[in-house]
């Protein structure tokens, strides 16, 4: 396959802020980590400026839009504050995310279909300022037509039920998310609209999502982060690239 058909990795770097914060201080540092990633073969970085600031925070941003080369993917939840900032800003990307205070991560996709008509607003002003606008929502057809509708260029669709059903063990389960999310790349493909996928994607997952055709990005953190204890955090890239490269016939 040519490189045209190269499978773009978008790393997040939220949970090494995590890290830095439970302790306070500037150790360790995300922007460090972006780079180390955009060295180990990451396309893009993603990072998460949550209402509470739990991990990602405001200086962090500002630092990552100096320092970076590769894009960044700024998710964010759809609220006047977060506008301001990445209007601000004019990151390459802005991924809207449904955002609750009480969740320990984004559970469960954007309810586009019921928020139609203000998400129509919410997202004009962010692509009029040259950002390319992406939604995280599940593998729903309705919920793709209204994103569509909503003026977004990209939705990305949310695998954690198709990495949690892997993890437990429930095959079936697994497999008829897996089928969904295959269904629903097409459907959005055929939409015009360019598909990512990400949350809770690890070695042992990647694979059959990395092989779909209309996947032109995966957006993968937690996971990286985790396994960045035990490899260091550019062999833990590196190999999830080279599973992404394999799936693809690179």
């Amino acid at each position: 396959m040519s490189e045209a058909g190269k499978l773009r990795l978008g790393v997040n770097i939220d949970h090494v802020a995590t890290l830095r914060n439970a302790r306070g201080g500037a150790y360790p540092d995300p922007v460090r980590a972006a780079k180390l990633a955009e060295d180990a073969g990451a396309d893009g970085i993603t990072a998460h400026l949550r209402e509470d600031r739990r991990h990602i925070v405001d200086a962090d941003i500002d630092a990552l839009m100096a320092a970076l080369r590769v894009p960044l993917n700024f998710e964010m939840a759809a609220t006047e504050e977060m506008q301001a900032i990445a209007l601000r800003h004019k990151p390459h990307a802005v991924c809207l995310v449904p955002e609750k205070r009480e969740e320990r991560t984004t559970e469960g996709g954007l309810d586009v279909a019921r928020d139609q008509a203000r998400l129509a607003d919410y997202v004009a002003p962010l692509r009029e300022a040259g950002c390319r606008v992406s939604l995280f929502i599940a593998a729903d057809a309705a919920q793709i037509e209204a994103a569509k509708a909503v003026g977004a260029e990209v939705i990305e669709l949310h695998t954690g039920g198709y990495c949690d059903a892997h993890a437990e063990g429930q095959f079936d389960a697994r497999d008829a998310e897996l089928e969904s999310l295959r269904e629903m790349a097409g459907f959005a493909h055929g939409l015009g609209l360019e598909v990512h996928a990400g949350h809770g994607l690890t070695y042992d997952t990647v694979t059959p999502i990395a092989a779909f055709p209309e996947v032109m990005e995966l957006n993968i953190g937690h996971f990286l982060i985790g396994e960045s204890v035990f490899r260091g955090l550019g062999p833990a890239i590196s190999e999830m690239r080279r599973l992404m490269d394999v799936a693809r016939g690179l």
